[in-house]
């Protein structure tokens, strides 16, 4: 009886697939009649909305180049916001690159724009009740409790010292034997596996030996991968109803989802139950884990909570550090100067290990950094729902449910924010005239979001960048085998289109060279 169900319900949803697809498909072609026989609106940037399919046929012809099509329409808005109307969404879709705007949403009327019911259905399998897919008491509890965790002493210096194992015994011989074979290296990868040793560490206090290329990949990591890539393709999903019914039907993504998330969810709590009886035990510990089970959660919270910790730390860094080294290579009077400041902060160039104070002092290395997540942003945009209507600072009228976005990528390539250099890699426009390092408002560089919900992880992700950049430049040139300009992929996480392969040579070598 399931069985003969089963297939009724899932021709059912085929033929209604096919029909939705049929009535855009008639749309498209009739649309110069459909926009002479009825009301076209036209947003101040004259992207066309047609009723019923809103802007779908715009959306379409542009889905390869979707962030290019976001940031074109924005450059020549008056306001630096567009307004779309989305095929089988009852809401229209707000982005904007206005600071104004930015900061009205994350600060200013911060308690009118929650991430939503939309935005937290879309990981809430994936990362449940964690702090960065809820809203309200849930939230601000959570918040509280990390915020507090995050600005312990010990849990920097616990940083530094997961970072020192990590770099030395890792990364270092690594990148050695590397030179040793003339091998090509994907950084990207080396990167991600680095980071996720990282953050496992640091969130969990158990190492997954992800960067040893001699062991298997710990099953964690891989399912890792699977659960955000099947989250990510709920957000390009034509509509909700289909990721909604294929999870009904566990078919497709949906249940390649849902299988990781089963295996994400046992491999953490199985950490959560060792480690509550080494805390019995009256063991010692330093970890994220350790301090939220202490502070009384139940394991079903816990495992949300770091999770999304996982989930923030894992990629962010290491795509950071991927297009910063990319940029380097291109850019080598640049990358003399990183050297030159990590030399002279530290005053030795081989020193072993790095300690907070060192990597405080080293401004340019942070300005290369910013200036490179402000080319390409980890996340590339981030979206809440407005609960009541409102009107943005640029005028722009928001309705209740309304889906309102900002746009890191596309507010890094306006030339109102950033000048007519605004492409251009240039790591001194984050310093004054007088030479001091500049920061920039976080709602005109909202890489790390800014208001209630600024990053909490902000500091320790530039300890971590500062610390790997700084130990491998100074020892290592990286040599790109291919010359074509990469492709910026923008996921839940945006990374490299198929790596940053790279020849590694000792710097001692290329300077004997030269």
């Amino acid at each position: 009886m399931f069985f003969h169900c089963f297939h009724f319900l899932s021709l059912l949803f085929v033929l209604f697939y096919l029909f939705s697809l049929l009535r855009i498909l008639i749309a498209s072609t009739s649309s110069t009649i459909t926009a002479t026989r009825t009301t076209t609106s036209t947003n101040n940037n004259g992207n066309k909305s047609y009723p019923f399919i809103g802007c779908l046929i715009s959306f379409h012809r542009n889905s390869h180049r979707l962030i290019h099509w976001f940031t074109d329409l924005l450059k020549v808005s008056p306001s630096q916001t567009i307004v779309l109307h989305r095929f089988g969404r009852k809401s229209q879709m707000i982005v904007t690159a206005n600071p104004n705007n930015v900061e009205h949403i994350l600060k200013t009327n911060f308690e009118n724009y929650p991430k939503g019911k939309p935005f937290t259905d879309l990981l809430g399998d994936f990362l449940g009740m964690g702090i960065f897919n809820v809203d309200g008491d849930l939230w601000s509890t959570q918040r509280k409790l990390a915020s507090h965790e995050f600005s312990t002493k010990s849990l920097r210096e616990f940083e530094v010292s997961v970072l020192e194992e990590e770099v030395s015994k890792r990364l270092i011989p690594l990148l050695e034997k590397s030179v040793q074979n003339n091998d090509v290296l994907d950084m990207q990868d080396v990167f991600r596996r680095l980071a996720f040793d990282t953050i496992c560490k640091i969130s969990l206090g158990w190492d997954p030996c992800f960067l040893d290329y001699t062991k298997p990949v710990p099953l964690l990591a891989s399912a890792f991968d699977l659960a955000a890539g099947a989250s990510a393709m709920r957000g390009v999903a034509l509509a909700n109803w289909v990721w909604k019914a294929k999870r009904l039907l566990t078919i497709g993504s949906e249940r390649k989802l849902k299988e990781a998330v089963g295996i994400v969810h046992r491999e953490v709590d199985d950490i959560i139950r060792e480690r509550r009886q080494q805390m019995a035990g009256n063991e010692s510990r330093r970890d994220l884990l350790s301090m939220f089970i202490s502070a009384g959660h139940d394991d079903e919270l816990v495992r949300d909570m770091v999770i999304s910790f996982l989930m923030a730390g894992r990629d962010t860094t290491s795509a950071a550090m991927t297009w910063l080294l990319w940029l380097l290579t291109w850019h080598p009077t640049i990358e003399k100067n990183v050297i030159k400041d990590v030399t002279y902060m530290t005053n030795d160039e081989n020193k072993s290990s790095l300690n907070f104070d060192d990597l405080k002092k080293m401004d340019y290395l942070k300005a290369c950094l910013f200036e490179s997540m402000r080319l390409y942003p980890p996340v590339v945009w981030d979206s809440k729902h407005a609960k009541h209507d409102d009107v943005l600072p640029d005028g722009t009228r928001v309705y209740k449910g309304n889906r309102v976005m900002y746009f890191p990528y596309g507010m890094g390539r306006m030339e109102t924010l950033w000048g007519k250099d605004c492409l251009e890699f240039r790591p001194d426009r984050w310093f004054s005239e007088l030479g001091d390092f500049k920061m920039e408002s976080p709602y005109k560089f909202p890489v790390f979001q800014g208001g209630p919900r600024v990053c909490l992880g902000k500091e320790m992700a530039i300890m971590q960048m500062k610390y790997v950049m700084a130990s491998i430049l100074t020892r290592f040139d990286f040599v790109p085998v291919c010359s074509d300009q990469p492709v910026f992929v923008p996921m839940l996480t945006a990374h490299m289109d198929g790596g940053l392969k790279v020849r590694v040579r000792r710097r001692s070598d290329v300077c004997d060279q030269l």
